[in-house]
Parts: structure tokens; C-alpha cells; sequence
């Protein structure tokens, strides 16, 4: 699986995955998180994954990095790969 090898840091501090636990919008992320969830956390124990499900909530990725920069990208329709190479995206740091 290709979440395995995933490290997250140094720059990045904290990943929240917001998401609804029924809207077709969500169901990529809720697959991404049955998939990926766990091979990620064995590859970085100590670093901070939230999961926020909030009932018809827009599904997003947050990041948050160093000095309290943040950034979200909308994981909206789309499928758990896609919202992986999201959080890949988001744990090379903040954009500029």
C-alpha cells in the first residue's frame, strides 16, 4: 500500500480530516480513512491525525505546519486515492 511509506513532518505539525458520516461527498474520504488510516499511523505514531465527522460537513483536509500557518484543500467526491495524494501534497508544506 502506498500510505505505508508516507512520513509526515518535520514542517507539518497536525493533519484534520473533517467529513460526514453519510453524504455520498464524504464516501471517498471515509473509504481513505478505512484504507490508509491505519498504515499511516503505524509510520508515524506520535504525529497528530484528527478525524472530525460532523453530519453534512464539507469534507476537507486540513493542515497545519510550523508558526501557525494552515492550509485545507476540499476532498469533495473525491475517491481515497485522490484524497491521499491530497494529504501527500499537504505534508510537503505550506505553499508559498
Amino acid at each position: 500500500m502506498a500510505s505505508k511509506a508516507l512520513k509526515l513532518g518535520p514542517a507539518l505539525k497536525e493533519i484534520r480530516i473533517h467529513l460526514c458520516q453519510k453524504s455520498k461527498e464524504s464516501l471517498g474520504t471515509r473509504e481513505f480513512i478505512q484504507k490508509h488510516y491505519v498504515p499511516i499511523k503505524k509510520s508515524n505514531p506520535k504525529f497528530p491525525i484528527l478525524v472530525r465527522e460532523c453530519n453534512g460537513v464539507e469534507p476537507k483536509i486540513f493542515a497545519r505546519y510550523e508558526f501557525g500557518k494552515e492550509s485545507s484543500v476540499s476532498v469533495n467526491n473525491l475517491n481515497a486515492e485522490k484524497v491521499l495524494e491530497v494529504v501527500k501534497e499537504l505534508a510537503k508544506g505550506p505553499t508559498k
